[in-house]
């Protein structure tokens, strides 16, 4: 049963996909906890099974084994899948897939059809989330009328509409140049600050890594580690603990590293095995 506090819980969850000899283990026996307006971020390489559990956290697929709770919810038992994605997750994308024929007012309007009566109330509810974004001068637009870094900030304000428990992002910066993707985390961690969202993101990204409060990586389907974001020169050191290079430094049976000491190189060990603990 999920902890009154968390906001989210998995309990030994497992997806394959497939059967037999080609069968893949997309995720395997995944526990997690989240407390509400915690800003995570999901890392790990492609396959590792980020998506997936993004997925399983929103509600677009089925475990093969496992629970996913979600605000209180059994995702497994939940009897109108679209009525509590639309109540309580809100998701932004890589491509911010708004609708190209409607304004950025009306596609934040969207998702309150049928959710909100007045369409008064749509409408002042929109206005206020442009203006949280800092796209109300803009509410007229087109999408094709948008930068890339514009349009991502109405996938965002469109994402909030319902007012959600949980956004979840999958690589939100991942189609944007650096200045574009640097103004989107601020704003996702403005957000977080100030409106108490919780919110997962998906990225290959160590500079989205570091900007959440906490750091979930994966690798063959599975949480292989996770800590607090605490400030960039810990995660540049710990980027290095847990990449080959950090690998090569603790192999002992590794020949002698050029142009260091042998008091140096065990130094530079036991600070990267304390780092990848």
């Amino acid at each position: 049963m999920l902890m009154t506090e968390a906001l989210i819980e998995t309990i030994h969850l497992s997806k394959i996909y497939g059967s037999g000899e080609t069968a893949v283990r997309a995720l395997d026996d995944v526990n997690l906890t989240a407390t509400p307006g915690e800003f995570v971020a999901i890392m790990g390489p492609s396959g590792c099974g980020k998506s997936t559990l993004l997925n399983m956290l929103g509600a677009l697929d089925q475990p093969t084994a496992g629970e996913v709770w979600v605000a209180g919810e059994n995702l497994a038992k939940l009897k109108n899948v679209d009525d509590f994605r639309a109540r309580t997750v809100g998701f932004i994308f890589q491509l911010h897939n708004l609708l190209p024929t409607l304004t950025a007012l009306e596609n934040i309007e969207t998702p309150m059809q049928g959710r909100v009566a007045s369409a008064r109330r749509r409408r002042d509810r929109a206005m206020h989330l442009l203006t949280l974004v800092g796209l109300a001068a803009r509410a007229r637009h087109l999408p094709n009328q948008l930068s890339g870094g514009q349009r991502q900030r109405i996938a965002i304000a469109r994402a909030l509409a319902n007012n959600p428990k949980l956004v979840l992002a999958d690589e939100p910066t991942g189609a944007l140049d650096s200045q574009s993707g640097e103004e989107i985390l601020q704003l996702l961690g403005e957000l977080n600050r100030s409106e108490g969202t919780t919110i997962a993101v998906v990225t290959h990204d160590r500079r989205v890594a570091q900007a959440t409060q906490r750091i979930l990586r994966m690798q063959d389907g599975r949480i292989v580690e996770d800590h607090r974001v605490r400030n960039p020169l810990e995660e540049d050191l710990r980027a290095l603990a847990f990449s080959k290079l950090g690998e090569t430094i603790l192999d002992t049976e590794d020949a002698p590293m050029q142009g260091v000491t042998p008091e140096e190189e065990a130094i530079l060990r036991k600070l990267i095995a304390r780092l990848r603990k």
